[in-house]
């Protein structure tokens, strides 16, 4: 407990699925956090449940002045900024390539590019003021692994990957690190299409749903809560410029259900001998 003990965390996308995981975490474990979304009421529901250590700033994470806003108000309340978690996002343009109006190809890489890259912008001025700071933005195995979601989705976290670690590196030498965090399958609203709706909504679309993985289990907002907490702490001070993958296993390869029989049966291995044949 007390983890992030006096740490002050940014959270964009903060009032639901992923984000909201995080700020509870965070929040338990001693941070002060600013939950910045456009979900007004989900938003401040969150911050009445969460206490006096929360705040809602309301973000549209393509406005420069909304995410500095929310940056600024973090600041101004608790004096720092310790963690920028770059987490807002959506699903995109959706279709094959040449179906996709060029407005929502711009309109996908704007919330997933400009707004992580808008974070970044106005957090790292703050942390190289104060000496440190640890920036996570959300990537995706989609952006690792073809097939894995929507194609301009999937380009779009592959630059968030690529800026990361650029970033990181530019940094690192003023104690800053940047990281990424690629989450699988997760039951968010957004994966359930339940947005705007009741958290119960989810539990209902996962019931029957394969598992997309080879661990055997839906993966859940905590479990990349968790790798947030671990990257917003001092226990991660000599990590910086990754894509760290929580998946369940899904990126790893072929699912050994259906991989060939061949390989998962032992037969003797046999040495060829020109001299014996």
């Amino acid at each position: 407990m007390n983890e992030l003990a006096d740490k002050v965390a940014v959270i964009t996308g903060g009032a639901s699925g992923i984000g909201a995981a995080t700020a509870e975490l965070f929040v338990r474990e001693g941070a002060k956090v600013v939950i910045a979304d456009m979900q007004t009421e989900r938003g401040n529901t969150l911050v009445s449940e969460l206490g006096p250590n929360t705040i809602f700033s309301f973000v549209e994470v393509r406005n420069e002045d909304q995410v500095k806003n929310a940056i600024d108000l973090a600041v101004s309340k608790w004096g720092r900024l310790d963690c920028m978690f770059n987490n807002a996002g959506f699903g995109g343009a959706l279709g094959p390539l040449e179906d996709i109006p060029v407005d929502e190809f711009d309109m996908t890489f704007d919330v997933l590019v400009r707004g992580v890259f808008l974070g970044m912008k106005h957090a790292i001025p703050i942390m190289r003021k104060q000496g440190n700071g640890s920036v996570i933005n959300t990537g995706s195995i989609s952006a690792i692994t073809a097939g894995r979601g929507p194609l301009v989705y999937s380009a779009a976290k592959a630059a968030v990957i690529q800026l990361s670690k650029v970033t990181a590196i530019s940094v690192a030498a003023e104690s800053i690190r940047v990281n990424a965090i690629c989450p699988g399958y997760i039951a968010t609203p957004l994966n359930a299409n339940t947005v705007g709706r009741p958290d119960l909504l989810i539990e209902e679309r996962l019931e029957g749903q394969p598992f997309p993985q080879p661990i055997p289990k839906v993966g859940r907002p905590k479990d990349i809560a968790e790798m947030c907490l671990f990257l917003a702490s001092d226990r991660s001070s000599f990590i910086t410029g990754q894509s760290i993958v929580v998946d369940g296993g899904a990126a790893s390869g072929v699912f050994w259900k259906d991989q060939n029989p061949i390989y998962k049966t032992h037969h003797p291995i046999r040495v060829y001998n020109p001299d014996k044949n």
